[in-house]
């Protein structure tokens, strides 16, 4: 405190007395300290704070290792440069921890991770070696106004999922001919029976609906481009709606996360497998024209 610093706690547990005392001495004699539950349970919470003590260049105080809170010096704290702290997440900016041993210690977890024959395990080793090996950036976003703000930040949302689910899984051309061309395969699939011979009907014309729509909206018809498109060998080309003229997909930037595509078609798939079962369905009847306009001139 006499270095006039803020103070960050990271223990198992925070007592409600020593919150009560932490809160008291910020609210009357300023100390800007905050204290925190370190991630995880057991096991992995305390390689957790090994991890963390490594990236600051600090030591883990802990009972096991016969240390006492009265004899801590600074010396065994470590320290940052910037430390966010929210209600679920808390971001640890540019430890002083030495580079070298952070390296050995992403070189051990790499290690646990081949060895681990447990998906759980797997997990986690992943996201602590995600945690001591990654980076993070800081994205201001601006407008003219609280809805252009808000605007950009959920396409900003947006774009960092996109990237994280292509990290996960890589990348398919984009603008819906990744279904295309899946539709395309399907007709080398083998069936039994006429009703086996229609499902796959159904899928084929369900994945060639992406391609379809997009034509539709940019004002051209859709069933030519998705003609045009099965007829080619090159399962990159697609249709720049942008532009209205045929590309290679990925050459031209245009590309859709492999874990959305396959996720949507499993989440897809088993909706539909969920309405065959169905009795009844409760559904909203489509309005006529008629209706429609009549709607629209009481609106007038």
């Amino acid at each position: 405190m006499k270095r006039q610093r803020p103070l960050l706690i990271v223990s198992e547990d925070v007592e409600s007395e020593a919150l009560a005392t932490l809160i008291l001495n910020k609210l009357r004699a300023g100390i800007k300290v905050c204290a925190i539950k370190a991630p995880g349970f057991g096991e992995n919470r305390k390689a957790n704070l090994q991890d963390l003590a490594a990236l600051t260049g600090g030591e883990v105080i802990t009972d096991e290792l016969g240390m006492n809170l009265e004899n801590v010096d600074l010396g065994m704290l470590g320290t940052c440069k910037r430390v966010t702290v929210s209600k679920d997440d808390t971001v640890i900016l540019d430890g002083a921890g030495d580079k070298t041993a952070i390296e050995e210690r992403c070189e051990q977890i790499r290690s646990a991770i081949e060895l681990s024959t447990s998906d759980y395990d797997k997990e986690k080793l992943q996201e602590r070696l995600t945690k001591l090996s990654g980076g993070v950036a800081v994205l201001k976003i601006g407008g003219a106004s609280e809805a252009e703000v808000c605007e950009k930040k959920d396409r900003v949302t947006d774009a960092l999922n996109a990237t994280k689910a292509t990290v996960e899984e890589g990348i398919l051309p984009g603008g819906g001919v990744a279904l295309l061309y899946a539709a395309r395969e399907l007709e080398k699939l083998a069936t039994a029976n006429f009703d086996q011979k229609i499902g796959v009907q159904i899928i084929q014309n369900a994945l060639k609906t992406p391609v379809h729509t997009i034509a539709l909206n940019a004002g051209v018809e859709g069933a030519v481009i998705v003609g045009k498109l099965m007829e080619q060998d090159n399962t990159d080309l697609g249709y720049d709606a942008a532009k209205g003229e045929y590309v290679d997909m990925v050459k031209a930037g245009i590309i859709d996360p492999l874990k959305v595509i396959r996720t949507a078609l499993v989440d897809a798939a088993s909706v539909s497998s969920l309405l065959t079962t169905n009795e009844a369905v409760v559904v909203e009847l489509p309005k006529d024209e008629s209706e429609a306009a009549g709607d629209r001139l009481l609106l007038s």
